[in-house]
């Protein structure tokens, strides 16, 4: 999906959303960027952004032109960017690979500008009663055996306590176009799309937004 088709329906889609209230030309960072997809999505969506994005790993050759990508491992880095220079961040399913969130945390809490945002985004814990797809699928938490803890957003938000980050918001992550196309994925064969129709269905993911503090 084409993410430019969100501009003027950015409600449609939880991370669109947020993602669209970001003031304009202004700075994001994507942490845990892995191939790229998402960035590209946000590029669509909002061009007028300065992109950038962190990793361990990361396929920057995969990002959009001019995004400034940096190899940070987040649980021993700092993140290479001076003090209050991003008005939003993205971390979308890192912190559940994590051991240890405080350095990830303080990190945040000190490139965001006061008053940027920041957007988690980790599986629900309810996705570790789901039935497993391992092979073909992450469908149940433990499909993927990198995933180290299960991390649910009110653990999440006692942990920004330590930080200048204070919560704003939390829920079910969607997409509500996919959402609405699973009961006719649900009679095909099994493939990606019918993947991911059934996990904006079925809420497989959780969000908590929080902003830095003046």
């Amino acid at each position: 999906m084409n993410w430019a088709a969100l501009r003027y329906f950015s409600w449609l889609d939880t991370r669109a959303h947020f993602v669209a209230q970001t003031p304009r030309c202004g700075r994001l960072l994507d942490l845990g960027a892995s191939d790229g997809e998402t960035l590209r999505h946000l590029a669509e969506l909002r061009p007028d952004l300065k992109l950038c994005a962190a990793d361990k790993c990361g396929q920057p050759e995969k990002y959009p032109a001019h995004c400034e990508f940096r190899r940070v491992d987040f649980v021993a880095d700092h993140l290479p960017w001076p003090a209050g220079v991003f008005d939003a961040i993205t971390c979308m399913h890192v912190i559940e690979h994590l051991p240890s969130l405080h350095n990830l945390l303080s990190e945040i809490g000190r490139v965001l500008k006061p008053g940027g945002r920041v957007y988690f985004e980790t599986p629900h814990p309810k996705t570790v009663h789901l039935p497993s797809a391992a092979g073909k699928f992450t469908l149940n938490f433990h499909d993927d055996a990198t995933h180290v803890q299960v991390v649910p957003v009110e653990v999440l938000s006692r942990a920004l306590a330590h930080t200048p980050l204070q919560p704003r918001a939390s829920g079910i992550s969607r997409n509500w176009l996919f959402a609405a196309a699973y009961p006719f994925f649900y009679f095909c064969r099994e493939s990606r799309k019918k993947f991911t129709a059934r996990v904006h269905w079925i809420g497989w993911s959780a969000y908590l937004i929080a902003q830095r503090l003046p």
